[in-house]
């Protein structure tokens, strides 16, 4: 004997539905679950077939629900959100959220300040997830990412300013005081540039002497910034890097300022996350703990 779940019409078109029937607008709803407007509608036209009824008036702007489509919609957002509510209650904390980061990022600036957030919030299950490829949210279980650029960052994203961006060039005091500060491009060309895949070094030394970098300049290259800072810590050139991954250094003597100049670029750091419907319980909190420890940076320093 069949169970009552075989009448059931495909998960994934009531999941569709439902968030066309939040936006009553077939792109928005794409934007959001990242597929095209046209599989959307697919999905819908499926789903009418499956029901045999109308869900949505097609108006001559957007879209409208029929009278049950409006019944249908407040029924599936109701358990959807009953069974957001199960899965999250067979979690063992009570609270699980995923965190994309760099590994520069997590090393350098996450890491050391991680001790207090478990303190703070002992039920959340926090999972940083550090890579340099762009993570993808629904795919990947990400729910809040750290990225460097400029917004927008992709569609149905939400983005909060989170650090700007400041770079500052860095080497270990002993090797500084052995060859001198690089007070002119004649002076730099004794030190070792450590670059980074951002490259930095060229607009760097523009702004800072006004004349372009010299080929004879002795270089070595790294794939992450933290690698060519612990390169910079182990006296083995100046390296470029985020004031933000280097200030523990700088207070500690592991580090020195080469210049007193900073490069300031229009791209910064940024928190993003998906504009769901429903976001995971935890997600307020780590962002609002992130954006705090940021500005208690950016107050004292």
């Amino acid at each position: 004997m069949a169970d009552g779940f075989s009448a059931l019409p495909p998960l994934n078109a009531l999941r569709v539905f439902e968030v066309v029937a939040r936006h009553l607008n077939f792109r928005l709803a794409a934007d959001e679950l990242g597929v095209t407007q046209a599989a959307v509608a697919q999905q819908i036209r499926a789903l009418e077939a499956n029901l045999g009824l109308k869900l949505f008036d097609r108006l001559p702007r957007g879209l409208g629900l029929t009278g049950a489509g409006q019944r249908y919609s407040g029924d599936i957002r109701s358990a959807f959100a009953l069974i957001a509510s199960a899965t999250q209650a067979l979690r063992p904390d009570g609270a699980q959220l995923t965190v994309s980061v760099t590994p520069t990022f997590a090393a350098k600036w996450l890491i050391p300040r991680l001790a207090s957030f478990t303190e703070q919030h002992q039920g959340i299950d926090l999972q940083v997830l550090a890579t340099d490829r762009l993570s993808q949210f629904r795919p990947e279980g990400v729910d809040l990412a750290v990225r460097y650029g400029r917004p927008p960052f992709g569609p149905a994203l939400n983005t909060e300013l989170f650090l700007p961006q400041r770079i500052v060039a860095v080497g270990s005091p002993a090797l500084l005081q052995a060859q001198g500060a690089p007070a002119d491009l004649q002076q730099l060309q004794r030190y070792t540039l450590l670059h980074d895949a951002h490259n930095f070094w060229p607009d760097f030394i523009g702004e800072v002497f006004q004349q372009p970098l010299q080929p004879a300049a002795r270089n070595v290259r790294f794939n992450q910034t933290a690698l060519a800072i612990d390169a910079a810590i182990a006296g083995q050139g100046l390296a470029l890097a985020s004031y933000y991954f280097v200030q523990s250094d700088l207070a500690a003597g592991r580090l020195a300022l080469a210049f007193d100049h900073e490069l300031r670029l229009d791209q910064a750091f940024y928190l993003v996350w998906p504009r769901n419907a429903y976001q995971p319980p935890a997600l307020a909190t780590v962002r609002d703990w992130l954006i705090k420890q940021a500005v208690d940076f950016l107050s004292t320093d």
